[in-house]
Protein backbone atom coordinates (compact mmCIF):
# COMPACT_ATOMS: atom_id res chain seq x y z
CA UNK A 1 0.00 0.00 0.00
CA UNK A 2 1.29 3.43 -1.15
CA UNK A 3 1.44 6.06 1.93
CA UNK A 4 0.72 9.34 1.30
CA UNK A 5 3.00 12.49 3.20
CA UNK A 6 1.93 15.62 3.92
CA UNK A 7 4.45 17.96 2.21
CA UNK A 8 5.82 20.84 3.75
CA UNK A 9 4.23 23.12 1.38
CA UNK A 10 0.99 21.11 2.71
CA UNK A 11 1.58 21.07 6.14
CA UNK A 12 2.45 24.99 6.12
CA UNK A 13 -0.62 25.71 4.40
CA UNK A 14 -3.11 24.26 6.77
CA UNK A 15 -0.97 25.66 9.46
CA UNK A 16 -1.38 29.03 8.12
CA UNK A 17 -5.29 28.37 7.36
CA UNK A 18 -5.62 27.02 10.98
CA UNK A 19 -3.86 30.35 12.09
CA UNK A 20 -6.59 32.74 9.99
CA UNK A 21 -9.41 30.83 11.19
CA UNK A 22 -8.27 31.49 14.97
CA UNK A 23 -7.28 35.14 14.66
CA UNK A 24 -10.54 35.99 12.57
CA UNK A 25 -12.71 34.42 15.07
CA UNK A 26 -10.81 36.39 17.75
CA UNK A 27 -11.11 39.26 15.65
CA UNK A 28 -14.96 39.29 15.73
CA UNK A 29 -14.46 39.97 19.72
CA UNK A 30 -12.60 42.79 19.71
CA UNK A 31 -14.98 45.97 19.46
CA UNK A 32 -13.88 49.53 18.41
CA UNK A 33 -15.28 52.78 18.39
CA UNK A 34 -14.57 54.84 15.41
CA UNK A 35 -14.22 58.53 15.04
CA UNK A 36 -15.23 60.46 12.15
CA UNK A 37 -16.09 64.12 11.21
CA UNK A 38 -19.38 64.71 8.96
CA UNK A 39 -19.55 69.17 7.87
CA UNK A 40 -23.23 68.71 7.47
CA UNK A 41 -24.54 71.28 10.38
CA UNK A 42 -25.58 75.34 9.48
CA UNK A 43 -22.49 77.91 9.71
CA UNK A 44 -22.15 78.81 12.89
CA UNK A 45 -23.71 75.85 14.34
CA UNK A 46 -21.74 74.07 17.55
CA UNK A 47 -20.56 70.49 17.24
CA UNK A 48 -23.07 67.63 18.04
CA UNK A 49 -22.09 64.16 18.70
CA UNK A 50 -24.30 61.33 17.23
CA UNK A 51 -23.56 57.36 18.05
CA UNK A 52 -24.32 55.15 15.21
CA UNK A 53 -24.40 51.60 16.04
CA UNK A 54 -25.70 48.58 13.59
CA UNK A 55 -25.95 44.76 13.17
CA UNK A 56 -25.67 44.00 16.75
CA UNK A 57 -27.02 40.53 15.74
CA UNK A 58 -27.11 39.58 19.47
CA UNK A 59 -27.52 36.16 21.40
CA UNK A 60 -27.65 35.98 25.26
CA UNK A 61 -24.74 34.62 25.67
CA UNK A 62 -22.46 37.70 24.57
CA UNK A 63 -21.79 39.20 27.18
CA UNK A 64 -18.92 41.00 26.35
CA UNK A 65 -21.07 42.55 23.76
CA UNK A 66 -23.65 43.56 25.94
CA UNK A 67 -21.06 45.11 28.40
CA UNK A 68 -19.57 46.83 25.61
CA UNK A 69 -22.25 48.37 24.76
CA UNK A 70 -23.99 49.67 28.00
CA UNK A 71 -20.12 51.20 28.74
CA UNK A 72 -20.94 53.67 25.31
CA UNK A 73 -23.33 55.84 27.28
CA UNK A 74 -20.32 57.10 28.95
CA UNK A 75 -19.40 59.02 26.69
CA UNK A 76 -22.57 61.34 26.52
CA UNK A 77 -23.56 61.76 22.74
CA UNK A 78 -26.45 64.15 21.71
CA UNK A 79 -28.15 61.13 19.53
CA UNK A 80 -27.90 57.46 18.72
CA UNK A 81 -28.89 56.46 15.94
CA UNK A 82 -29.35 52.33 15.09
CA UNK A 83 -29.40 50.92 11.50
CA UNK A 84 -31.40 47.12 12.01
CA UNK A 85 -30.01 43.60 12.71
CA UNK A 86 -30.55 43.79 16.69
CA UNK A 87 -30.96 39.99 16.98
CA UNK A 88 -29.41 36.79 16.20
CA UNK A 89 -31.55 34.61 18.78
CA UNK A 90 -35.65 34.69 18.92
CA UNK A 91 -34.71 34.92 23.23
CA UNK A 92 -32.64 38.35 22.33
CA UNK A 93 -34.99 40.96 22.76
CA UNK A 94 -34.27 41.49 26.68
CA UNK A 95 -30.66 41.19 26.24
CA UNK A 96 -30.68 43.75 23.44
CA UNK A 97 -32.58 45.99 25.28
CA UNK A 98 -30.74 45.94 28.68
CA UNK A 99 -27.57 46.68 27.01
CA UNK A 100 -28.71 49.56 25.14
CA UNK A 101 -30.73 51.16 28.36
CA UNK A 102 -28.25 52.86 29.70
CA UNK A 103 -28.16 54.53 25.58
CA UNK A 104 -31.93 55.06 25.90
CA UNK A 105 -32.08 58.27 28.10
CA UNK A 106 -30.02 60.54 25.29
CA UNK A 107 -32.32 61.34 21.87
CA UNK A 108 -32.72 58.22 19.57
CA UNK A 109 -33.78 56.70 16.51
CA UNK A 110 -34.06 53.27 14.82
CA UNK A 111 -34.98 50.84 12.09
CA UNK A 112 -34.91 47.68 12.15
CA UNK A 113 -33.33 44.54 9.69
CA UNK A 114 -34.38 41.50 8.12
CA UNK A 115 -32.23 39.63 10.82
CA UNK A 116 -34.70 41.78 13.24
CA UNK A 117 -37.64 40.13 11.37
CA UNK A 118 -36.29 35.85 10.72
CA UNK A 119 -34.09 34.08 12.76
CA UNK A 120 -30.70 33.12 10.81
CA UNK A 121 -29.91 29.94 9.49
CA UNK A 122 -26.42 28.54 8.24
CA UNK A 123 -25.76 29.31 4.38
CA UNK A 124 -22.77 28.52 2.13
CA UNK A 125 -20.55 31.95 2.76
CA UNK A 126 -19.26 31.44 -1.38
CA UNK A 127 -22.63 32.63 -2.40
CA UNK A 128 -21.99 35.91 -1.37
CA UNK A 129 -19.35 36.35 -4.03
CA UNK A 130 -22.13 35.87 -6.44
CA UNK A 131 -24.38 39.03 -5.32
CA UNK A 132 -26.41 39.73 -2.21
CA UNK A 133 -27.84 37.32 -0.21
CA UNK A 134 -31.38 36.52 -0.49
CA UNK A 135 -33.96 35.66 2.16
CA UNK A 136 -34.76 31.89 2.50
CA UNK A 137 -38.13 30.87 2.99
CA UNK A 138 -37.44 28.48 6.38
CA UNK A 139 -36.52 31.11 8.42
CA UNK A 140 -38.38 31.39 11.51
CA UNK A 141 -39.89 34.35 12.36
CA UNK A 142 -38.53 36.34 15.31
CA UNK A 143 -40.13 38.63 18.19
CA UNK A 144 -39.47 41.53 16.47
CA UNK A 145 -42.73 43.39 17.68
CA UNK A 146 -41.24 43.10 21.47
CA UNK A 147 -37.99 44.86 20.57
CA UNK A 148 -39.45 47.86 18.79
CA UNK A 149 -41.96 48.40 22.15
CA UNK A 150 -38.76 48.17 24.05
CA UNK A 151 -36.97 50.88 22.06
CA UNK A 152 -39.93 53.24 21.32
CA UNK A 153 -40.27 52.61 25.20
CA UNK A 154 -36.68 55.06 25.35
CA UNK A 155 -38.38 57.12 23.26
CA UNK A 156 -36.48 56.42 20.20
CA UNK A 157 -38.51 57.09 17.26
CA UNK A 158 -39.33 54.28 15.18
CA UNK A 159 -37.92 55.18 11.49
CA UNK A 160 -39.42 52.33 9.46
CA UNK A 161 -41.33 54.29 6.07
CA UNK A 162 -41.61 57.83 8.30
CA UNK A 163 -40.60 61.38 8.20
CA UNK A 164 -40.40 62.57 11.67
CA UNK A 165 -38.48 66.19 13.31
CA UNK A 166 -36.16 65.72 16.72
CA UNK A 167 -34.95 68.40 18.93
CA UNK A 168 -31.13 67.63 19.31
CA UNK A 169 -29.57 70.23 21.63
CA UNK A 170 -30.23 73.54 19.75
CA UNK A 171 -30.87 72.11 16.36
CA UNK A 172 -33.99 70.79 14.70
CA UNK A 173 -33.51 67.98 12.85
CA UNK A 174 -35.28 66.20 10.13
CA UNK A 175 -35.31 62.32 10.17
CA UNK A 176 -36.92 59.75 6.98
CA UNK A 177 -36.21 55.88 7.63
CA UNK A 178 -37.53 53.21 5.47
CA UNK A 179 -37.85 49.40 6.37
CA UNK A 180 -35.07 46.94 5.06
CA UNK A 181 -34.60 47.21 1.26
CA UNK A 182 -32.65 43.74 1.14
CA UNK A 183 -36.22 41.85 1.66
CA UNK A 184 -37.99 44.94 -0.09
CA UNK A 185 -39.89 46.26 2.88
CA UNK A 186 -39.33 49.72 1.95
CA UNK A 187 -41.91 52.16 1.37
CA UNK A 188 -40.44 55.18 -0.20
CA UNK A 189 -43.18 56.25 -1.91
CA UNK A 190 -44.80 56.81 1.79
CA UNK A 191 -42.61 59.33 2.50
CA UNK A 192 -41.06 60.58 -0.94
CA UNK A 193 -40.77 64.48 -1.04
CA UNK A 194 -38.88 67.56 0.47
CA UNK A 195 -37.61 67.54 4.04
CA UNK A 196 -39.51 69.10 6.06
CA UNK A 197 -37.68 72.50 7.25
CA UNK A 198 -34.59 71.84 9.17
CA UNK A 199 -31.26 72.48 10.90
CA UNK A 200 -30.18 68.99 9.39
CA UNK A 201 -31.91 66.87 7.57
CA UNK A 202 -31.01 62.76 7.72
CA UNK A 203 -31.70 60.02 6.38
CA UNK A 204 -31.70 56.06 7.62
CA UNK A 205 -31.75 52.79 6.49
CA UNK A 206 -30.61 49.59 7.56
CA UNK A 207 -29.19 48.27 3.90
CA UNK A 208 -28.10 51.18 1.56
CA UNK A 209 -29.45 50.33 -1.31
CA UNK A 210 -29.14 52.89 -4.58
CA UNK A 211 -32.34 52.55 -5.11
CA UNK A 212 -33.12 54.71 -1.72
CA UNK A 213 -29.70 56.26 -1.09
CA UNK A 214 -31.04 58.00 -5.02
CA UNK A 215 -34.41 58.76 -3.41
CA UNK A 216 -32.74 60.31 -0.43
CA UNK A 217 -30.71 62.36 -2.15
CA UNK A 218 -33.06 63.64 -4.60
CA UNK A 219 -35.20 64.90 -1.62
CA UNK A 220 -32.62 66.60 0.05
CA UNK A 221 -30.57 64.60 2.41
CA UNK A 222 -27.55 66.05 3.97
CA UNK A 223 -26.70 62.79 5.95
CA UNK A 224 -27.91 59.21 5.74
CA UNK A 225 -26.95 56.62 7.56
CA UNK A 226 -26.67 53.00 7.07
CA UNK A 227 -25.12 49.24 8.02
CA UNK A 228 -26.08 45.91 6.58
CA UNK A 229 -22.45 45.45 5.03
CA UNK A 230 -20.44 44.68 7.96
CA UNK A 231 -17.84 46.32 6.14
CA UNK A 232 -17.39 43.54 3.91
CA UNK A 233 -16.43 41.18 7.03
CA UNK A 234 -13.90 39.02 5.53
CA UNK A 235 -11.88 41.73 4.00
CA UNK A 236 -8.44 41.95 2.00
CA UNK A 237 -5.31 43.46 4.34
CA UNK A 238 -5.97 46.64 5.11
CA UNK A 239 -10.11 46.62 5.15
CA UNK A 240 -10.80 46.41 1.90
CA UNK A 241 -14.21 44.77 1.33
CA UNK A 242 -14.78 41.94 -0.97
CA UNK A 243 -18.45 42.55 -1.19
CA UNK A 244 -20.87 44.57 -0.13
CA UNK A 245 -24.06 42.54 0.28
CA UNK A 246 -25.98 44.54 -1.17
CA UNK A 247 -25.52 47.01 -4.81
CA UNK A 248 -23.30 49.67 -3.27
CA UNK A 249 -19.66 49.12 -4.39
CA UNK A 250 -17.65 47.24 -2.04
CA UNK A 251 -15.31 50.61 -1.88
CA UNK A 252 -18.51 52.01 -0.15
CA UNK A 253 -19.07 48.71 2.19
CA UNK A 254 -17.73 51.24 4.87
CA UNK A 255 -16.93 54.69 6.52
CA UNK A 256 -17.68 58.38 5.46
CA UNK A 257 -18.29 58.88 1.46
CA UNK A 258 -19.77 61.70 -0.53
CA UNK A 259 -22.56 59.75 -1.86
CA UNK A 260 -22.88 61.09 -5.78
CA UNK A 261 -25.87 58.62 -6.80
CA UNK A 262 -25.34 55.59 -9.19
CA UNK A 263 -27.68 53.98 -11.54
CA UNK A 264 -29.66 51.25 -9.23
CA UNK A 265 -28.42 47.53 -10.08
CA UNK A 266 -31.02 45.70 -8.56
CA UNK A 267 -34.32 47.61 -9.09
CA UNK A 268 -37.28 46.51 -6.76
CA UNK A 269 -39.65 43.83 -8.15
CA UNK A 270 -42.28 46.43 -6.27
CA UNK A 271 -43.14 50.33 -7.43
CA UNK A 272 -39.76 51.78 -7.28
CA UNK A 273 -38.68 54.93 -5.72
CA UNK A 274 -38.31 58.16 -7.10
CA UNK A 275 -34.84 58.12 -9.72
CA UNK A 276 -32.53 60.42 -8.41
CA UNK A 277 -32.93 63.79 -10.74
CA UNK A 278 -30.48 66.35 -9.73
CA UNK A 279 -28.03 67.81 -6.91
CA UNK A 280 -29.30 68.50 -3.82
CA UNK A 281 -28.99 71.99 -1.63
CA UNK A 282 -26.50 71.08 1.15
CA UNK A 283 -24.35 74.25 0.27
CA UNK A 284 -21.59 72.60 -0.10
CA UNK A 285 -20.84 69.78 -2.57
CA UNK A 286 -24.41 69.33 -3.54
CA UNK A 287 -24.35 65.50 -2.49
CA UNK A 288 -25.24 63.91 0.87
CA UNK A 289 -22.78 62.64 3.08
CA UNK A 290 -23.17 58.25 3.04
CA UNK A 291 -21.68 56.84 6.70
CA UNK A 292 -21.89 53.16 6.69
CA UNK A 293 -21.13 51.22 9.69
CA UNK A 294 -19.25 47.82 9.40
CA UNK A 295 -21.40 46.98 12.58
CA UNK A 296 -21.12 44.98 15.45
CA UNK A 297 -21.78 41.49 14.87
CA UNK A 298 -21.68 38.48 12.69
CA UNK A 299 -24.22 35.11 11.96
CA UNK A 300 -23.88 33.18 14.80
CA UNK A 301 -23.60 30.63 11.62
CA UNK A 302 -19.97 32.71 10.22
CA UNK A 303 -18.89 33.96 13.54
CA UNK A 304 -15.84 35.47 12.17
CA UNK A 305 -14.65 39.16 11.21
CA UNK A 306 -11.10 39.32 9.25
CA UNK A 307 -9.46 42.75 8.67
CA UNK A 308 -12.57 44.23 9.86
CA UNK A 309 -13.17 44.15 13.44
CA UNK A 310 -16.47 45.03 15.07
CA UNK A 311 -17.65 48.35 15.32
CA UNK A 312 -19.76 51.55 16.52
CA UNK A 313 -19.16 54.92 15.01
CA UNK A 314 -19.23 58.08 17.29
CA UNK A 315 -19.69 61.21 14.34
CA UNK A 316 -18.89 64.66 15.33
CA UNK A 317 -21.30 66.58 13.09
CA UNK A 318 -19.78 70.32 12.32
CA UNK A 319 -20.67 73.14 10.52
CA UNK A 320 -20.76 73.43 6.78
Amino acid sequence: MRTVRATPVLAAGALAGAGVLAWSLYEAHQFRLRAVVAPVLPPGAAPQRLLHLSDLHLVPRQRDKQRWLADLADLSPDAVVVTGDFLADRYAVPAVLEALAPLGRFPGMFVLGSNDYYAPTSINPFKYLSGPSGLAHNRPPLPWGDLVAGLRGFGWLDLTNTTDTLRVGALNWAVRGVDDPHIMRDRYEQVAGPFPPADLRMGVVHAPYLRVLNALAADGAQLVIAGHTHGGQVCLPGGRAIVSNCDIPPTMASGLHEYQPLAARIPRQDPAAPEWSGPTADGVTGHPLLHVSAGLGTSPYAPIRLFCPPEATLLTLTAR
